[in-house]
């Protein structure tokens, strides 16, 4: 059975329903495979983190130097996330996966080779261009896990019962990240602890990384590549067959063309999505990034990072919430990120006020609420609200748009944050903490704007307008 064949994918006759069975049968091993590749992405990227202090006082690297890595990573990373999914929307997207975890592995030996041989010593100069350049490609490479991933997850979860439940099933693939980071401080901490060289610290990611690529390249990335016809597929085949009978052709079926960029950006509400996102995750940048740092200055340092850990902990569950909220909503995303984004901004308003006259019990409480809130839309739209904004009517049949709408999405949302982190230190330095609470309020406040149009379109539907999600289950 070819990947050609027009046969619906829900319909009476034993071979349909054969094909429905290996499409919910392989559901989830493509969700383990695709799960551990983000995992592994983060635990990658989280161990030089782990390990920065021994870069400084036993390496020898300078604060300067380690500062740059992260600018650096964060600018290829943010650049990537648009060139990655646009990579695996044209060619084959369990290749691109495994390319980036590759890479990532490869990186990370060779920063460990930097550091077994000490180039630092050798010269000053080399040691220090070479372990930027490194981290230059890593960012390249870690880029690839969110936009294709997410494609990989949307082309097996697309039966009707998938659909309904997009939003739950993307919030529990999305929880990758905090497993793959909290493994990768208990990796060092493991390995600091038992006198280890810390260097084992980033080996033992590398190793891991190279291993689940291998893996990840035996990964079908699309049902119909194995004949299992999926909707996407029947419905462009319908489109081929109704051009055929109007223009008396006999033109065949050669797959979906990769989406272009400026089509991406046509779909409504992917522009605005990319730019709301951005604001979103600036918020969680500021949060995640200085929270240590805040705290340091009221509590010892055992104290703040705990309490600074109960707002990681509290993204977690928060893209769990917000999806399985909004499945019950029939798929209205963007009113329960609004609703989430609403409560936020008050708890930023308290926080701007009292947040240094908080004690530790009330901090841990407000924090993890705010990680909740935080983590929840921005888990939801890199995944859940791309699938559903790739669903739109005016790309049905096409399912080589993911990708693309979701590295856009989260690139242009990468770019709009590590711009708009430059303020936050002067702005405490000249006006205070309170003024980067508010700070954080009015980007909370600008990004939920940007999606007011799709949200007054969820509350108030016209009477021939419905969700992307009852779109998708219509067909």
């Amino acid at each position: 059975m070819g990947s050609t064949e027009t046969t619906s994918l829900v319909h009476s006759g034993k071979a349909d329903e054969a094909n429905f069975k290996r499409l919910k049968g392989y559901q989830p091993w493509a969700f383990f495979v695709t799960f551990g590749g983000y995992f592994m992405a983060h635990f990658s990227r989280k161990s030089y983190s782990t390990v920065k202090q021994q870069l400084e006082t036993t390496a020898g690297y300078s604060p300067l130097i380690l500062s740059e890595m992260d600018t650096v990573f964060m600018g290829t990373y943010a650049a990537g996330n648009i060139i990655s999914g646009k990579l695996g929307d044209t060619f084959n997207p369990t290749t691109v996966l495994a390319i980036g975890l590759f890479g990532s592995g490869t990186c990370l030996f060779l920063i460990n080779i930097s550091l077994w041989f000490d180039f630092l010593a050798f010269s000053m100069t080399l040691g220090n261009f070479f372990i930027i350049a490194v981290y230059f490609l890593f960012g390249f490479f870690q880029s690839t896990g969110g936009p294709v991933g997410t494609a990989v997850m949307g082309n097996w979860y697309c039966d009707k019962k998938s659909i309904e439940n997009r939003g739950l099933i993307f919030g529990l693939w999305t929880c990758h990240q905090y497993c793959g980071d909290v493994t990768a401080a208990v990796c060092a901490a493991l390995v600091l602890g038992s006198g280890l060289h810390y260097t084992w610290a980033l080996f033992i990611p590398a190793v891991t990384n190279i291993i689940w690529g291998l893996l990840t390249l035996h990964l079908v990335a699309d049902p119909a590549d194995i004949g299992i016809i999926t909707p996407e597929v029947r419905i462009r085949m319908e489109k081929l067959k109704a051009k055929n009978a109007e223009n008396g052709g006999s033109a065949v079926d050669e797959g979906p063309a990769p989406i272009s960029y400026a089509a991406a950006l046509r779909i409504p509400m992917v522009a605005q999505y990319a730019f709301a996102f951005g604001f979103f995750k600036l918020t969680n940048y500021v949060l995640f990034f200085w929270l240590p740092y805040f705290l340091g200055k009221h509590f010892d340092p055992v104290t703040a990072n705990l309490i600074a850990s109960l707002y990681s902990v509290g993204m977690m569950p928060g893209g769990i919430i917000v999806g399985y909220v909004s499945d019950l909503f029939g798929g209205r995303r963007a009113s329960v990120i609004g609703t989430f984004m609403t409560a936020l901004f008050i708890f930023l308003g308290i926080f701007s006020q009292k947040s240094e006259e908080l004690n530790a019990i009330a901090l841990l409480v407000m924090l993890c609420i705010m990680g909740i809130l935080v983590g929840g839309p921005n888990n939801i739209i890199t995944s859940a609200v791309a699938a559903d904004l790739a669903s739109h009517p005016s790309v049905r049949g096409n399912n080589k748009s993911l990708g693309t709408v979701t590295g856009l999405i989260n690139g242009c949302g990468s770019i709009t944050a590590s711009i708009g982190l430059l303020a936050v230190g002067p702005l405490q330095a000249r006006f205070g903490w309170g003024s980067v609470w508010i700070f954080l309020m009015g980007c909370t406040f600008t990004g939920t704007a940007l999606m007011a149009t799709k949200i007054h379109a969820e509350l108030f539907p016209k009477p021939e307008e419905y969700s992307e999600v009852e779109a998708n289950l219509a067909v």
